[in-house]
């Protein structure tokens, strides 16, 4: 799939921009503060409700205005014609209003509709930084893979929003019984996590399975010395044998349950979840070392870009061909790793390039420039 439109009103810096845009590379170039990530951003929030750059909304409404648009028309494959025109409405302390080819639709309905995988600086945190990082990184891949698991992750928002506020009630009277609502309560909602909490822990794992080839061969390309690169899941949860069971979300179920049984009295006194997918990590490795601590930043970079790129590869094996956004890359690496990049999505459906400098990206056999100034995006002529 591809944008073949993007349509802007009232988003970041933008007050009104249209942009046609063709499958093969499209590379936005500008100096920094013009305007060129919020056009990427733009087509992966609509593909996600997500945002590499912010956590919350607010940010992507142009300031004075009320609510921002998104709009693009995505076409299933070069040779495939069929379009669908996605559409989101944010707005100011209002729920975001979405609409598929002009009908009313769920937000979270329209995820899938668009297909990205997004590669930006920041993503050198995956490597360097918190838990809650690779987590992010595993979970991208994972809604990319089955968009409904973002209505998914979202449920477990929820349910760990109203559990811990129980917990937070109950706490510090765990040397007594809870009341008999209070426990009745407590049980539906240990339920309800374990429940979601296996179909996510499901799905990172056999993502983490899967991906792992791809990574390897991604840094092979992308590293000028070959390492092998290690991916490990990490839990507190016993997952021997796990994968083994006839049922695996229900076996999966059942340990959460007892864990959260076995950690019940920690729990009462903390007023808070302790047990659950988020809290667990991935340990990355490069060789016999951990990546964390141990890498440099040359190869920190390389991992991080290497985790995106093995899943780009992972989605398109899956039968998906998604659109790749390269956010300011090229400007970090060398010549070398420029045109080792370059070589390795040239065939991607469509590749959306942000630069400050022009001349940091290769130059593909098929592609389109854009300016990008002030707001304003205009296509470059030779």
């Amino acid at each position: 799939m591809f944008v073949t439109q993007l349509s802007l009103t009232d988003f970041r810096n933008y007050t009104q921009a249209s942009v046609d845009l063709a499958a093969g590379v499209n590379v936005f170039v500008g100096s920094n503060g013009q305007g060129k990530t919020n056009l990427v951003e733009a087509v992966e929030y609509l593909s996600t409700l997500s945002s590499h750059r912010v956590a919350t909304s607010a940010p992507l409404i142009r300031a004075g205005a009320h609510s921002a648009i998104i709009r693009s028309c995505v076409q299933a494959a070069r040779d495939d014609e069929r379009t669908i025109t996605v559409e989101l409405e944010i707005a100011t302390g209002k729920a975001n209003v979405a609409r598929l080819n002009r009908a009313p639709a769920r937000p979270r309905d329209i995820v899938g509709a668009l297909r990205t995988v997004v590669f930006s600086p920041v993503d050198i945190a995956i490597v360097r930084e918190d838990p809650a990082d690779r987590r992010g990184w595993l979970d991208s891949l994972v809604v990319t893979r089955w968009p409904r698991m973002a209505g998914v992750r979202q449920d477990l928002d929820r349910v760990l929003k109203q559990r811990n506020a129980l917990l937070k009630s109950m706490s510090g009277r765990s040397m007594r019984a809870p009341a008999g609502d209070e426990e009745s309560t407590l049980e539906a909602w240990n339920e309800q996590l374990a429940r979601i909490g296996a179909e996510i822990l499901h799905a990172r794992l056999d993502t983490l399975a899967d991906v792992r080839p791809h990574v390897q061969r991604a840094y092979e390309t992308i590293a000028p010395v070959n390492n092998d690169v290690g991916l490990q899941y990490k839990t507190s949860l016993d997952l021997a044998g796990a994968a083994d069971a006839t049922d695996v979300r229900a076996d999966l179920t059942e340990r959460l349950l007892a864990a959260m049984q076995e950690r019940r009295g920690e729990e009462l006194a903390r007023g808070v979840t302790l047990v659950g997918p988020q809290r667990d990590d991935v340990d990355l490795a490069i060789g016999a070392l951990p990546a964390k601590g141990y890498a440099s930043h040359g190869e920190s970079w390389s991992l991080a870009l290497s985790l995106r790129l093995g899943g780009f590869s992972l989605v398109r094996d899956d039968g998906t061909e998604p659109v790749l956004v390269l956010d300011d890359v090229f400007a970090e690496l060398d010549t070398s790793r420029r045109e080792r990049l370059a070589h390795a999505v040239e065939d991607a459906e469509q590749v959306l390039i942000t630069a400050a400098v022009g001349a940091d990206v290769p130059d593909f056999p098929s592609e389109r420039r854009f300016r990008v100034s002030a707001g304003t995006v205009e296509e470059a002529t030779a």
